[in-house]
Formats: C-alpha cells, sequence, structure tokens
C-alpha cells in the first residue's frame, strides 16, 4: 500500500515537472524543471529495485549533463524569440508524437490488467543480491571497449561545449600559452634602485 502511494506520487511530480519543462519561458526554469523530472524518475527506478540506473539517473544526468546544460544556456546567448517562431510549425508533428507514446502508455497498461503472459510480475530478487554488481561485472568483462569509447565520446562533448563558448567575441580574454612561455623578464619586470634616504 505504501509502495503503491509512494509511486502515484511520485508519478504525478514527474508528470507536472515534465508539462513544466515544456511549457516554461524560461530556460533556466525549463532546465530545473528537468532536473526534478530526473530525480523524480529516479524514484520510480527505486521501486522497481534499480538501484544502479537509479544512482546514475541522478548523478550522470543531474550532477553532469544538467549542470552542463545551463552553462551553455547562460553562456550561449540563446536568442528565445526566435525558437519560439517555430513552435506553430512543429505543432502538428509534436501533437502525433505524442500521440503515438500516449497509445504505447495506454496498450502497457491494458496488457499489464488483461492477464496476457507479459503482465506475470517480476520474481523479487534475494536479499543479498546487487544489481550493480551484475552490470559492472557485464560492463568491465564483456562491454569494456564499448565502455571507454562512450567515456571518449562524453569527454570529446565537454571540449567541444567548452569550445563553443569561447569563441570570438569582444571584450573576452583568452590565455595565449605561445606568448606567455616566450615572454622574458625584461617584458615584465623593471628594476628600480631607490636612494635610500638620509635624515
Amino acid at each position: 500500500m505504501l509502495t503503491t502511494a509512494i509511486f502515484w506520487i511520485t508519478a504525478t511530480v514527474l508528470v507536472g515537472s515534465a508539462l513544466g519543462v515544456i511549457t516554461s519561458r524560461n530556460p533556466v526554469f525549463a532546465a530545473l524543471f528537468l532536473v526534478l523530472s530526473f530525480v523524480t524518475s529516479a524514484v520510480l527506478w527505486l521501486l522497481i529495485e534499480a538501484e544502479f540506473l537509479a544512482l546514475v539517473l541522478v548523478l550522470v544526468y543531474v550532477g553532469a549533463v544538467m549542470v552542463l546544460f545551463l552553462f551553455v544556456v547562460m553562456m550561449l546567448d540563446v536568442n528565445m524569440t526566435v525558437l519560439r517562431e517555430g513552435f506553430a510549425r512543429y505543432a502538428p508533428w509534436a501533437t502525433i508524437f505524442a500521440g503515438v507514446i500516449v497509445f504505447e502508455l495506454v496498450s502497457v497498461i491494458w496488457a499489464t490488467g488483461s492477464g496476457l503472459p507479459v503482465a506475470n510480475l517480476l520474481a523479487g530478487q534475494a536479499p543479498g543480491h546487487s544489481n550493480t554488481e551484475e552490470i559492472g561485472l557485464e560492463l568491465f568483462t564483456k562491454h569494456v571497449v564499448e565502455f571507454e569509447l562512450a567515456a571518449f565520446i562524453l569527454l570529446l562533448a565537454i571540449v567541444a561545449a567548452i569550445m563553443l563558448t569561447l569563441r570570438q567575441r569582444p571584450g573576452l580574454r583568452r590565455q595565449n600559452v605561445a606568448a606567455q612561455v616566450a615572454t622574458r623578464r625584461a617584458d615584465r619586470v623593471r628594476l628600480v634602485r631607490v636612494e635610500p634616504e638620509r635624515e
């Protein structure tokens, strides 16, 4: 009973925050609503005993991706007026996609209550079971190359985002490593001889 109550409360918050993401006029508020959506989704993962996925959702998406998203939104001077001009043009496609998603969700809910084999409840795990250990063994034994490749792609994305913010614009101070290395003492330091004062 308590699990069901937690599920419905969390699901309600998740739907409300998702609506806040797409209806908020301020991109920073939309990003904060998205953070709330990720956190409540992590709670839903915990309810189905997927602790590792919940932890990754909080650490990776909330702790890294959303921080990077806010950094890009605040540093790139995005013109939100221009972005909103295409809302009416893409609204029919968005309606179609939303209808497909609603149809899929209703189909899953119907299949769960229909008595079909797909509706069988998942078997509960033993008390000492750790899905984090199983996923770790799977990643670092059979898929270690793909795991390292994903880490490299994420690093490349971070470097690319930083380079986008360091574009040429007036008043921007940039570091010139070659000029720093080639500098001389005479260019930076001036020795002044001060005569001692006498009474």
